[in-house]
């Protein structure tokens, strides 16, 4: 696991209180460190502070996402929600909102991992002549969408799509129930294990980077309720 934290009484705190729970983690003072360290050693998780100095942590998760899944759990300043919702754009999995909560933080660590359970290894990208659609039990399909629920791979037109484990967890849930309109507190509950407290901006933004991804009419806004998949 990889923190990184500018300040450093912040840093080291939150060090001690995550070996007590057994993780093994490296730590960074800024973001051009934490850059380096994670393009040289290989991390399950990372937690990024949003203010940092040379490469802040909205720029840092945004070249993470350049070539990498691994969960992103980002720290933000107390009402700062511009932060929040620049970090969940830039691809992060969730937030929480400093000072936090030791337990509220590894609650969160252990949500994030557990959803990572649910991504492949990204794959390159395949030459045109070589794209297949995918075959087998447990596969989903919906129009040009196809979800191999066993292979945990998912292709638009035959192309496989690179999903973070939020996102493919997410994309599982409106799968399981297409058609059927989800609230956000349902898939708060469901996708990121939150009780009616959760910050419902998660939602919101993670379903845009689906569409992004998937196309902007896949998931329907039913405006008042939630999001519904299209048949």
């Amino acid at each position: 696991m990889l923190l990184v934290e500018d300040d450093d009484l912040m840093r080291r705190s939150f060090a001690v209180a995550l070996e007590r729970y057994g993780y093994e983690l490296r730590v960074a003072a800024d973001g051009l460190t934490g850059l380096e360290l994670f393009r040289e050693e290989s991390f399950d998780l990372l937690i990024l502070d949003v203010m940092l100095p040379g490469l802040d942590g909205i720029g840092l998760c945004r070249r993470v996402r350049e070539t990498s899944l691994v969960p992103v759990l980002m720290m933000s300043a107390r009402g700062d929600g511009l932060d929040v919702v620049a970090g969940l754009e830039a691809g992060a999995d969730d937030y929480v909102v400093k000072p936090v909560d030791t337990y509220v933080l590894v609650a969160r660590i252990r949500s994030l991992l557990r959803r990572a359970t649910y991504a492949p290894a990204p794959v390159a990208e395949p030459a045109a002549d070589d794209v297949q659609p995918p075959s087998g039990e447990g596969l989903l399909v919906f129009g040009d969408l196809a979800i191999d629920t066993g292979g945990l791979e998912v292709s638009v037109s035959g192309s496989p799509v690179a999903l973070t484990p939020t996102e493919l967890k997410l994309l599982l849930e409106f799968a399981a129930h297409p058609g059927i309109v989800l609230e956000r507190h349902t898939l708060l509950r469901n996708v990121w294990e939150y009780g009616w407290d959760g910050d419902s901006r998660v939602v919101d933004l993670c379903v845009q980077r689906l569409r992004k991804k998937l196309g902007r009419d896949r998931i329907e806004t039913v405006r008042g309720f939630g999001y519904k998949l299209r048949r």
